[in-house]
């Protein structure tokens, strides 16, 4: 008795452990198992373009796994999706010399997966100085729902953890608190929801709606921002909150802005958001920068060096989320090239479109004026003849960015400095480069305004 999922399930576990994670996950992971036509084991991906490529480059890699663990099962096809239906009307009840095949509804039980998303856990959550406070926050209500920090309020930018904070703190209570009700949404999940509910005109949708929100002991509420200007929504959710808080049930909130900046949203409810405690999570600095994408590119089972995480945390926006995102298209650039070393060349290459596109949006005014705010100093300093070191660093630094992001001929920058000449020029760009090397604070210095010269 062969089952096709089951089946499928062995064989990417062992494409797995021979293949780099980015091809992994974009090449098998998303292939379905079909049905056996004979001896032929077929499976389906979604486009023309993909298949193409999984039978150049991985169809006969996928042909040894599986007779490997089947030497019954002696050929592989690989179908486009709009092509189940005509491979479902020819399979096989039985692989000849195996015996029955089973469909996939007879899938063997499983333990009840987490409704939350696996990678957000405590443990993955990169812990650095912009949000320390946060995770420490998470954690105790982890711990302790319904306890001293209630309500819980996180509040930061877009993309820099509050969600995976919230699905961290579900995952943990789905863990180690299983009998725990926990309900998340995100506030337009909640608007919709009570929409739909007013307009069946029904008691019984009504009360689901209610009965929903008001009987878990954990409410977690995704940016709560967007009820501005549902003021049926925000009524309802404020008696929703009066009944959770009354009853010690934890109520965990995240937005993007404190809540006494929430100016569209009612004072009534803006005030309850203070009751418990209120954390804000920062941009990260340089240093957790480079430990999220070191963290992250480990767990794609990549080696990334200091040297490249540097290099693009340098050029990337501060952003986690956008941030993943560029690691990702290296990985894809690495991949489709076939070069599993990441270099620095090679993500510079991977990412050329992306910084070209941020170098031409600045001139040398906007990095000179960087520096000047970043070391609180005039332009007149910078540009005049002071050789005092709180003057001197920045002016060079100001010349090494100028030359680095804007690839200016030494002579015009020159000009741009009261007419130095190029040979000054040549040796405050030297002076820079060789001290980054040895000195970390200058490291980061440079380091800091890349990134906000290149994230305005």
């Amino acid at each position: 008795m062969i089952r096709k999922e089951n089946f499928w399930d062995d064989v990417k576990n062992e494409l797995q452990k021979s293949m780099q994670a980015i091809s992994y996950e974009v090449w098998i992971e998303k292939l379905e198992p079909v049905c056996f036509v004979g001896n032929t084991f077929v499976l389906s991906t979604a486009s023309t373009t993909s298949k193409k490529t999984i039978d150049t480059r991985y169809l006969d890699l996928i042909k040894d796994v599986v007779s490997s663990l089947n030497s019954f099962i002696t050929n592989v096809e690989i179908i486009v999706k709009d092509k189940e239906s005509e491979y479902l009307e020819k399979q096989s009840d039985s692989i000849p010399e195996v015996g029955l095949v089973v469909d996939g509804t007879a899938k063997k039980e499983k333990s009840r997966p987490s409704p939350f998303r696996e990678e957000y856990t405590f443990d993955e959550f990169v812990e650095g100085k912009s949000n320390q406070f946060a995770l420490a926050a998470a954690k105790t209500v982890a711990e302790n729902p319904g306890g001293k920090y209630n309500p819980l309020f996180i509040y930061s930018g877009v993309g820099l953890g509050k969600t995976h904070l919230l699905q961290a703190i579900g995952n943990y209570l789905f863990k180690h608190s299983p009998k725990t009700k926990v309900v998340y949404a995100n506030s337009e999940t909640v608007v919709n929801e009570l929409i739909s509910a007013i307009r069946s005109k029904s008691n019984d949708e009504n009360n689901r709606f209610r009965e929903k929100y008001r009987s878990c002991d954990v409410l977690m509420i995704d940016d709560i921002q967007f009820l501005s200007g549902k003021e049926a929504t925000q009524e309802a959710f404020f008696h929703i909150f009066n009944d959770l808080y009354q009853t010690n049930k934890q109520i965990i909130i995240t937005s993007d802005h404190a809540p006494k900046d929430l100016s569209t949203l009612e004072e009534r409810l803006r005030t309850r958001f203070s009751w418990g405690l209120s954390v804000d999570i920062q941009p990260p600095d340089m240093e957790t920068r480079i430990a999220i994408l070191k963290a992250k590119a480990s767990r794609r089972n990549f080696n990334l060096s200091d040297e490249v995480a540097l290099f693009i945390a340098e050029n990337s926006p501060p952003n986690i989320r956008e941030m993943e995102g560029l690691l990702t298209s290296i990985f894809f650039f690495s991949s489709l090239n076939n070069k599993p070393i990441i270099t620095k060349e090679l993500a510079a290459e991977a990412l050329s479109k992306f910084i070209e596109d941020k170098k031409g949006v600045l001139d040398a005014n906007d990095i000179v004026s960087a520096v000047c705010q970043y070391y609180k100093i005039s332009p007149a300093d910078i540009f005049g003849k002071k050789k005092t070191k709180n003057i001197v660093e920045p002016r060079m630094i100001a010349i090494y960015l100028i030359i680095d992001l804007l690839s200016m001929p030494l002579v015009s920058v020159g000009q741009i400095f009261g007419g130095r000449d190029h040979t000054t020029v040549i040796h405050a760009r030297d002076k820079i480069t060789e001290e980054m090397k040895t000195n970390t604070r200058l490291k980061i210095v440079v380091a800091d305004l890349r990134n906000i010269l290149l994230n305005r």
